[in-house]
């Protein structure tokens, strides 16, 4: 796979008639952060993609939808995202169903990528300025983990090579006794004799089980999962001279997202470990959102409950639907996924339709204003839905004084729907 400027067409972002577009505050795993980029800076972002072993689940889009609300507010205020996704395409889930299956793991990648990229364009998500596979990045990662070595943060355990944590722990978003009973769920491994800590993370895995492997100074293997993220967001975020930092801003990057399942280990450890590498803070904000349930349950791979975006699409659905249905709720929030939820929001759809194809409706401006403070204030979708079901009530009542393209155009830049 190779790496991708702008992987899939991004939709046209209609501007808002109103010019009072406040700073984003959003609420991250530290606290509230405000993203008060002024006109012509940029603002970096970084969003942890996907390991393409199978489709684009509710989950991931849920995720996906979550940090491109923010990059349509920030560009609604004049700022310029670079906005950087990686395809982790070397793992074990990879390598475990390319296996099953009997097909070759890096046709199953690019097959399960280019299905997430039509899934995107769909759902009306804007590209990554940059999707890069993991696999591109490898001599990066060798002199990445060489630099981290020789700042005294890298030890070898029976040929793969570790990342020392404890200078860090003091960071730990949770606590310690939580982290090792998760750290073995996702990824780790706190148990092997001989690590001089049990929540030491592997930076590079010596190989094994004639399992795809590189050259490297380190031998020939594969990266850990933390250090891939941390190299290519510092690569396509900061520049080619990464290694040597950024020392003119606080922190090198302003977001890394992804669900909450990441917020430990691999955020924690990406984090720690640019660090340990330049010295330097990471990222200023990490942004997480909630899981996706289905019917009750979670839903999950080892479930087998997985409800994917594309199978919604060859059943017909409309993929406006499925952005209003993943938008109700607040991104922070657990949510559930049901046939209800879908109907609900058919139902919903319609009645937006309905309301935006009349001649006369209830004033605009001031519910439009409404939805801008809902979403400069934590990406609140759900006070945004509430400011256009009044405004849809007033209209379907017969108020009149408003513009049903100023309501269109509102719906479309700061939600992604397209009426």
């Amino acid at each position: 796979m190779e790496i991708l400027e702008n992987p899939w067409p991004s939709p046209a972002l209609s501007r808002l008639e109103s010019s009072a577009i406040p700073p984003l505050r959003v609420e991250t795993s530290r606290g509230p952060v405000t993203f008060d980029h002024l006109q012509g800076s940029a603002l970096r972002m970084y969003v942890c993609g996907i390991t393409p072993y199978d489709a684009t689940h509710l989950g991931h889009a849920a995720t996906y939808l979550t940090f491109d609300l923010i990059n349509r507010y920030q560009r609604l205020r004049n700022t310029s995202v670079h906005f950087v996704e990686n395809i982790t395409d070397v793992d074990e889930p990879l390598l475990e169903r390319a296996d099953r299956d009997h097909v070759d793991w890096q046709s199953l990648a690019q097959r399960e990528t280019d299905l997430f990229a039509s899934d995107m364009v769909a759902l009306r998500v804007f590209a990554p300025e940059f999707f890069v596979p993991v696999t591109q990045v490898m001599e990066l990662v060798d002199q990445a983990i060489s630099q981290m070595k020789s700042n005294g943060f890298v030890y070898e355990l029976d040929g793969d090579l570790y990342f020392r944590t404890s200078s860090f722990l003091s960071d730990l978003p949770i606590s310690e006794e939580q982290a090792l009973a998760i750290f073995a769920e996702r990824g780790g491994d706190p148990d092997r004799a001989g690590k001089e800590h049990p929540l030491d993370a592997v930076l590079w895995i010596a190989n094994k089980n004639n399992e795809p492997g590189w050259h490297s100074s380190h031998g020939f293997g594969r990266p850990g999962w933390h250090i891939e993220c941390a190299v290519i967001s510092l690569r396509y975020l900061i520049g080619e001279n990464f290694l040597a930092g950024d020392s003119s801003r606080e922190y090198l990057i302003d977001i890394q997202g992804g669900g909450n399942d990441l917020i430990f280990p691999h955020h924690f450890m990406s984090g720690a470990q640019v660090k340990a590498l330049l010295g330097e803070n990471f990222a200023r904000a990490f942004i997480h959102t909630g899981m996706i349930g289905l019917d009750g349950e979670k839903m999950s791979k080892s479930k087998g409950n997985l409800v994917f975006v594309s199978k919604l699409l060859a059943q017909g659905v409309d993929p406006t639907v499925i952005r209003y249905a993943l938008l109700q709720d607040h991104y922070s929030l657990a949510r559930n996924w049901s046939d209800a939820v879908l109907q609900q929001a058919q139902t919903e759809v319609e009645r937006v339709r309905s309301a935006l194809g009349r001649n006369q409706v209830a004033p605009t401006s001031s519910a439009v204003a409404e939805m801008v403070q809902a979403i400069a204030d934590n990406l609140d979708t759900p006070r945004a839905f509430a400011a256009l079901n009044s405004w849809i009530a007033d209209t379907e009542s017969g108020v009149e004084g408003g513009s049903p393209g100023e309501m269109a155009r509102a719906l479309d830049s700061l939600l992604g729907l397209a009426f």
